[in-house]
């Protein structure tokens, strides 16, 4: 049995959707309606920095710019679609995005 993986992400995104049809042992959690856990997005942010938040997303340009300078972990309390997607954690381990690096890594 391989290790438990976890996808956040959103439905409605086709990389998220890409990822969880390649990784269909993976568990989906949609991060609109269940969030991700305060623990988690901590180990993310200290892992991945600011590369965690989606600076292209449609909210992140919604946002005025005392918004944009807040502390991204609570922007992304706030916001979870500011986080740029998927986030998995596969048994502890952190990746972000669905690249090719994250591909061959995870794919094999």
């Amino acid at each position: 049995m391989g290790v438990a993986m976890i996808l956040y992400g959103l439905k409605t995104c086709d990389t998220c959707r890409k990822a969880l049809k390649s990784l269909a042992d993976a568990r989906f959690v949609d991060v609109r309606h269940e969030g991700v856990p305060a623990d988690l997005l901590k180990s993310a942010h200290a892992t991945f920095g600011e590369a965690l938040l989606n600076t292209r997303s449609t909210t992140w340009r919604q946002l005025d710019d005392a918004e944009r300078q807040r502390n991204p972990l609570e922007l992304l309390e706030d916001y979870p679609t500011l986080m740029k997607r998927p986030l998995i954690d596969a048994g502890g381990k952190l990746y972000l995005g669905w690249g090719r690096d994250v591909q061959k890594t995870l794919l094999g």
